[in-house]
């Protein structure tokens, strides 16, 4: 089987993760794999080089990139479909929102036998303006009657989907992220976990409370700064290791000063993909205040290393983190109620060690990369009708 993989970049993330860790799995099973991709540009990091060594056949698209570019878009659509006519692919596996619809619709143009789109997370939001999620929805409506199937990261994805009048049940399957869950499993002696502290400059009686993502609009790294003198002040050791880099490091550390508490807040920068297990190990808890995610991979990365998680009560998140078991959700907006559960977790160690063993036992399955190509592959081996209409 041919199979070409489109998405809008291949920077560190968790949407291009599970495509590179998809990429690995088809290449293991003897199909022939392509990635078109645009440039993986910015602090954010980039997986191409891996891409690169698995063996897939890599194509960079100048034009392709992550805004709307009336100018550039048609350009990027024209580069797609002479890729995808040149690979002659037996099936199109689309993600991301300017990939899954140039990709869609040059498949489509072509008439490419299969079609598969993943949203990671949909383009549509409360956050966006409103012409913005018109115009959103409206394309996405039209592109699932060219989809013959529709992966989601999480229930929440399909339910919010569907809810906007995007394609029909029957198209939608719900597929985990994949996870190299073997590196996170991986138990620490206390001299390994007291070196990677010392390594990031995490003082032996520091609670650590870790918030991994782009330093981008929406994740939620405002809200988390500014509950941090709330915990502070029943919490003295507690530091914030803000790992990820991105556009607003530099507005984020001077919010950090304005509020007092840059002495508490450790910006350690990108973490390679191969190091975000010792990161998440070195740490006590997991704060993920993002405003917008499908399922965002750090929770359960960090549930794998025994971290209970703190999360907003939204998209995914329900379906992993259970209140009291293996961390607590917060409502959007609840600065206190996030400020409350963190205090909660840094005076229990006990309450840590618990949640931290169920949401292992939760995840480590769950979330097995094996698991995720195998759905991926049965989702592939059931396409013999025609896509939504």
């Amino acid at each position: 089987m041919k199979i070409a993989h489109v998405i809008t970049r291949m920077i560190v993330g968790g949407a291009q993760e599970n495509t590179l860790l998809t990429i690995e799995g088809f290449l293991r099973r003897g199909c022939r794999v392509s990635l078109i991709t645009g440039p993986a540009k910015g602090p954010e990091g980039s997986l191409l080089d891996r891409v690169a060594r698995s063996g897939a056949e890599v194509h960079i698209v100048p034009e392709l990139g992550r805004e709307i570019a009336p100018l550039r878009d048609p350009l990027a659509y024209v580069r797609i479909k002479k890729l995808l006519k040149s690979i002659a692919p037996d099936l199109v596996h689309t993600h991301s929102a300017k990939a899954g619809v140039l990709g869609r619709l040059a498949a489509a143009n072509l008439g490419i036998p299969k079609t598969v789109h993943t949203y990671h997370g949909l383009p549509f939001h409360p956050y966006e303006s409103p012409w913005r999620n018109r115009l959103y929805v409206r394309v996405e409506r039209y592109c699932a009657r060219l989809t013959h199937r529709i992966v989601s990261v999480c229930d929440a994805m399909t339910r919010q989907a569907l809810a906007a009048g995007v394609g029909r049940p029957e198209q939608y399957t719900t597929v985990y992220s994949g996870i190299e869950t073997e590196k996170f499993l991986r138990e620490r002696s206390e001299e390994e976990r007291a070196s990677i502290r010392k390594r990031f400059g995490i003082e032996p009686s520091d609670v650590a409370i870790l918030k991994i993502a782009r330093l981008f609009h929406l994740k939620g790294h405002e809200a988390v700064l500014r509950a941090a003198p709330l915990v502070l002040r029943k919490v003295p050791n507690a530091v914030w290791v803000f790992a990820g880099d991105g556009i607003l490091r530099d507005a984020l550390v001077r919010l950090a000063e304005d509020l007092g508490i840059r002495g508490r807040v450790k910006f350690i920068g990108l973490v390679a993909p191969e190091d975000v297990p010792d990161v998440i190990a070195a740490c006590d808890l997991l704060v993920h205040a993002s405003l917008r995610e499908g399922l965002a991979k750090a929770l359960p990365q960090a549930m794998l290393s025994g971290l209970p998680v703190v999360s907003l009560n939204l998209d995914g998140a329900p379906e992993v983190v259970l209140p009291g078991r293996t961390g607590f959700l917060v409502e959007p907006g609840n600065m206190e109620g996030l400020a409350e559960v963190q205090v909660r977790l840094c005076l229990d160690p006990d309450l840590r060690r618990r949640m931290g063993r169920e949401g292992r036992e939760l995840c480590g399955e769950k979330f097995d990369w094996r698991r995720m190509v195998d759905a991926i592959a049965g989702v592939y081996a059931g396409l013999e009708s025609g896509p939504g209409a």
